[in-house]
């Protein structure tokens, strides 16, 4: 399998899970058949037309490759379907989110070199494409997006996207150690849930309410 396939695959399955992932959410939010699709299609497409768009790839391969849409659609309905199977959907949601974080970190972040795009910068591209859909997944179904809680979610793309550049900078970008990388974002996040690690917060102090007496 050549390198462009082995991308083209990793893409399409990183499509099709965070289409489910947004498929998911929508259906837990009682949404009809057309949202369910709707937003399960921006959730799976948001993030890779963004790194395409920063690439200067127009048009994007959401637009210009028919099999993208498709793979997001056919996922989506697939789910509006089925969903009366898949048991404690919340859970479903995170580990498919978890998964799709994983796969589009090490896509975008490889494009993004493919494209010349120095190492931090694609290492920011890396992380953009992976929180991009569920970015929109989370806005359209009304919550929170998780990037912005105190999860760990977008340090753990960071963190895939760094180890991206590193094996890409050590010629040591191929699909064992890629696999890895995605594996080291799915357990990072994974764990972070299970445990409950997060972000450090700033500490608010309540207001004072009290007065002070005049002095003696």
């Amino acid at each position: 399998m050549t390198t462009s396939t082995a991308l083209l695959v990793a893409d399409l399955t990183g499509v099709a899970v965070f289409a489910a992932s947004g498929a998911s959410a929508a259906v837990a939010k009682r949404l009809d058949l057309f949202g369910v699709v709707f937003v399960g299609v921006v959730a799976a497409l948001g993030g890779g037309i963004f790194r395409d768009l920063v690439i200067d790839e127009v048009p994007p391969l959401a637009f210009a490759d028919w099999r993208y849409a498709a793979t997001a659609a056919v996922t989506a309905v697939a789910v509006f379907w089925l969903h009366p199977q898949l048991a404690r959907l919340r859970t479903t949601v995170l580990v498919l989110d978890a998964a799709g974080l994983a796969l589009f970190t090490v896509t975008g972040t490889l494009k993004a070199l493919d494209a010349h795009v120095p190492a931090v910068g694609a290492c920011m591209i890396g992380m953009l494409t992976a929180i991009g859909g569920g970015l929109g997944r989370d806005l359209l179904t009304g919550e929170i997006p998780v990037v912005l809680r105190r999860e760990i979610y977008a340090v753990a793309a960071l963190a895939g996207s760094i180890v991206v550049a590193l094996l890409s900078a050590y010629r040591h970008a191929n699909a064992l150690w890629l696999t890895a990388a995605a594996t080291l974002v799915f357990v990072l996040r994974v764990v972070s849930l299970r445990r409950q690690w997060s972000a450090p917060v700033a500490t608010l102090r309540p207001p004072r309410t009290g007065t002070r007496g005049p002095r003696d």
